[in-house]
């Protein structure tokens, strides 16, 4: 099963390629940031990501809602934070 799971931007790491850090549930990972670029991402904003691309900004209230929603769900959110740990995007 893959979820799109909320994280915050920490920095944008590379601007040319649309590369941004990101921290979800205390994993960090870069991520493409190219689907939702021109909705103006910085530092701070929350995106929701599947697959290493952040497909649309959310607010943090959303976020903090659809994080508690996947906690509940159990094994299939810890093997999606798995597969988000194994991942790295450089």
């Amino acid at each position: 099963m893959c979820l799109g799971i909320p994280g915050q931007i920490i920095e944008i790491v590379d601007a040319a390629n649309q590369i941004a850090k990101v921290e979800v549930s205390g994993v960090k990972r870069n991520i493409n940031i190219a689907l939702v670029q021109a909705e103006g991402i910085a530092p701070g904003d929350w995106v929701l990501i599947h697959v290493g691309f952040a497909m649309s900004k959310i607010d943090e209230q959303e976020a903090a809602e659809t994080l508690a929603l996947l906690h509940q769900m159990g094994e299939a959110f810890a093997d999606e934070m798995e597969m988000l740990q194994r991942s790295q995007i450089e």
